[in-house]
């Protein structure tokens, strides 16, 4: 019992590290007791992170903590020492399961230190002790504790594999070299092992040189995030300040109008008034006149009523109701009106402006650009969903899937006017706007005129049958026609045959920044039938153009 006490103490005071008596022991922060050179080379490794965090607790410190040496835990290491425990080792010098076993120990086996490659044989600190004492076993090579020693036997002839076969790529050993590998190239292990370590090293110095470029890499990366988080928060915080400065100015305006109606309503009610009264003192007059008029006529004696009538006051001038022209009640409502059609113009303004905006931010890219994809694996991860807008449909056209599909049909459809609508062309656009990086595909139905496949900007023409209504017959559209068993690919009015295999669909694919637009037959295979590049100004919609008898759906990817 009194032995296990001990044990306990003598545990409690093992470095976590190495395992063995404290040397010079060292505090952390956190409490956490080593050997002084223990946690220096541990933290030494973690120098390049600029981290350093305890073995026991994880807990990281920044800078590097300066470490004291602890007095009281070296004096009662030092005691532990003096009661002659430090020879009884410990329950973790002993071999467990995992570690390599000396064989020299009978019993309880302690851990092996190092193996030796020439006796085949692992030995403990004590049992080792010959071979570094021995001038003949000091010859010996001897390497880190291995499970393995005995895979360096020659199963067959039970002799050390010294010689390796580059023809078999194997170890073998010397009564192999001269039985069944006798015609076979043979050297020894050593030989190989240093043609092997020589390029060792070479891959060694591509990749410690890859390592280095990388590391330039990142580090230009970080920087570009840096640059792009300074840029974007100041980008954040100037337009803030502008827009803060337009709502002043429009909260200003607010009130400057708000003051003029007020001070125009405040004129002209008093004008109002004004008038009013003057009318309402006639009305009082003209009754008193009519009331004196009312005695005079209602006298009986003729003498009296001709004596009395030359004195009668002649009227004065009448401010008859007439004259007072009322003008509609609609002053104010021009006030409205007007306020009205400045909104729509700076409605109109930022529309263009947040074009211009969502333009300006596609052009940001980082340093490193991704590859092109080469597969539609590839492709797919930039699926893009494509609904149509029926605002834009020409009448003759039918949408139906979720506005995904579009049919001609004979007969006009019951769309409503609109200004977005082709009036001429049997075209649609998507309701999408498109930058960065984009793919769709689209299954075309070509029973009559064919289909053209198209992207153009947003503001293409829409009414009228000119050339800058049409896909592809303008600087604003691209479009691949797919009719029959050919295509044809347009831009600016310039017509460009395309070989490649003929498919029902049609894949798009668009990185706005990098100014590329390519199409693809789809099928099994995928085939790039056309590539532009260009840069593009704008962002930019999908849009197809069918002919009598034809259709075109934008399919589902995801």
């Amino acid at each position: 019992m009194a032995q296990q006490e001990i044990h306990l103490d003598r545990e409690r005071f093992c470095c976590p590290i190495c395992l063995d008596l404290l040397k010079d022991p060292v505090t952390t922060i956190c409490g956490h007791s080593y050997c002084k050179s223990c946690i220096n080379t541990h933290w030494n490794k973690g120098e390049e992170r600029g981290s350093y965090s305890c073995p026991q607790c994880r807990q990281t410190f920044t800078p590097r903590p300066v470490l004291e040496k602890n007095t009281m835990l070296a004096d009662l290491v030092e005691e532990l020492k003096k009661t002659g425990l430090q020879a009884a080792p410990a329950d973790h010098c002993y071999a467990g399961p995992g570690d390599v076993a000396c064989d020299v120990c009978t019993g309880r086996k302690l851990k092996a230190i190092k193996s030796c490659l020439n006796c085949l044989a692992s030995y403990c600190e004590k049992h080792l002790q010959r071979h570094l004492q021995s001038a003949a076993l000091k010859k010996h090579k001897l390497v880190e504790p291995s499970e393995k020693l005995q895979e360096n036997i020659c199963s067959r002839h039970d002799e050390v594999r010294r010689m390796f076969c580059r023809t078999d790529q194997q170890c073998i050993c010397y009564l192999c070299s001269v039985e069944e590998h006798k015609d076979h190239d043979t050297v020894s292990a050593a030989a190989e092992r240093t043609e092997m370590q020589r390029e060792l090293g070479l891959r060694r110095q591509t990749i410690q040189q890859r390592v280095q470029d990388t590391e330039k890499d990142v580090k230009l990366l970080q920087q570009e995030e840096e640059a792009l988080n300074v840029s974007a928060d100041k980008a954040v915080e100037d337009s803030e300040k502008i827009f803060t400065e337009m709502i002043r100015l429009l909260e200003k305006r607010s009130s400057d109008v708000k003051q003029q109606i007020r001070s125009q309503q405040e004129t002209e009610v008093s004008r109002v008034r004004e008038l009013q009264e003057r009318l309402e003192q006639e009305i009082t007059e003209l009754k008193r006149k009519d009331q004196e008029l009312k005695q005079l006529s209602d006298t009986e004696d003729h003498n009296q009523f001709l004596h009395n009538y030359p004195s009668l006051s002649p009227l004065s001038g009448s401010t008859h109701s007439s004259s007072i022209r009322i003008r509609p009640m609609r002053n104010f409502e021009d006030v409205t009106a007007a306020v009205s059609q400045v909104r729509g113009r700076l409605q109109d303004i930022l529309s263009e402006t947040e074009t211009e905006i969502l333009h300006i931010m596609s052009q940001v890219d980082v340093l490193l650009r991704q590859p092109e994809p080469e597969t539609r694996a590839d492709l797919l991860r930039y699926s893009q969903e494509i609904t149509l807008d029926p605002n834009t449909a020409n009448k003759r056209l039918l949408l139906s899937e979720g506005n995904r599909k579009v049919t001609w049909m004979r007969e006009d459809q019951s769309y409503s006017d609109h200004p977005d609508r082709f009036t001429v062309y049997y075209q649609v656009l998507s309701r999408e706007s498109l930058t960065g990086r984009c793919y769709w595909e689209v299954e075309v139905g070509m029973r009559g005129g064919g289909v053209r496949v198209a992207v153009t900007y947003k503001n293409i023409s829409r009414a009228g049958n000119s050339d800058e209504c049409l896909f592809g017959s303008n600087d604003k559209s691209w479009s691949l026609y797919c009719g029959g068993n050919s295509y044809n690919f347009y831009y600016n009015n310039i017509k460009t045959p395309v070989s490649g295999p003929v498919s029902s669909r049609v894949g798009v694919y668009l990185d706005h920044s990098a100014g590329v637009l390519s199409f693809y037959s789809v099928s099994d295979t995928m085939t790039l039938l056309h590539r532009v590049q260009t840069t593009f100004t704008q962002p930019l919609c999908a849009g197809v153009r069918v002919c009598s008898g034809s259709t075109a759906e934008f399919c589902k990817l995801k």
